[in-house]
């Protein structure tokens, strides 16, 4: 799986709630990848959940 967070992202924290083992908030939501195998199905729930729709999940 490979996430990756556009420019459009808003820093709301809506990711980081869900799922703050992999997503963080800096100017944008930041990925961790060493940490998206253990939380795809939250990871996914982030990814819906984002009010611009600034995650792409693939």
């Amino acid at each position: 799986m490979k996430v990756t967070v556009e420019d459009s992202c808003i820093a709301c924290g809506a990711c980081e709630s869900i799922c703050d083992a992999v997503f963080s908030i800096d100017d944008k939501a930041v990925v961790n990848e060493a940490a998206i195998a253990d939380n795809e199905d939250a990871v996914k729930e982030a990814a819906d959940s984002c009010p611009v729709s600034a995650i792409i999940v693939e």
